[in-house]
């Protein structure tokens, strides 16, 4: 069974973003292991809004998306919304049996890219195998916390540290489902 992998660039005090959306503390200046990540995976699980900001972060930078990204499946979570763009799939109904059977098929691992929602109910349900963080050294303050409140604790396993100069410590874990 493929895995289903949260990664995602997280401050030291726990937020993805700021309290306007912004991402502008993220490092950019080098791969942090993405190009590695990105032979692993082959789909992206990405809820409505992370879709639409990556839709239009691509607009804005001539139909190009995240630089160095393969072309991956793009299974799109949302009860909203009637399309999207041409080579993606639209997930609008049964969410979670349709992420346990895409799971479940042939396959290399996908990247859950985002939305709080989604990674909630994902993770909810036990679906989310592993998170890859990459912690940057910046304390933001306020913004979306990655955790919300849970309701039991959830094991780790550590399977990979690595330290960049820039300060920024990569993390991933197995997610121990009982």
């Amino acid at each position: 069974m493929r895995k289903l992998i949260l990664g995602l660039a997280i401050t030291l005090d726990g937020y993805i973003e700021g309290p306007n959306g912004e991402y502008d503390w993220c490092f950019t200046d080098q791969d942090y292991s993405l190009n590695e990540f990105y032979e692993r995976i082959d789909a992206m699980f990405i809820g409505r809004k992370s879709y639409e900001t990556l839709q239009q972060y691509a607009e804005s930078a001539n139909g190009e998306g995240i630089p160095g990204m393969p072309p991956l499946t793009e299974y799109v979570f949302s009860t909203t919304m009637t399309s999207v763009k041409e080579g993606a799939i639209l997930i609008s109904e049964d969410s979670i049996a349709e992420a346990r059977r895409i799971k479940n098929l042939p396959g290399k691992d996908i990247w859950l890219f985002g939305g709080a929602s989604l990674t909630d109910a994902l993770a909810k349900e036990g679906l989310v195998d592993e998170l890859w963080l990459s912690v940057h050294p910046i304390l933001l303050g306020s913004g979306k916390l990655l955790f919300r409140e849970q309701e039991s604790r959830t094991k780790l396993t550590l399977l990979e540290s690595k330290t960049y100069e820039t300060g920024l410590v990569s993390l991933r874990y197995r997610i121990e489902h009982d």
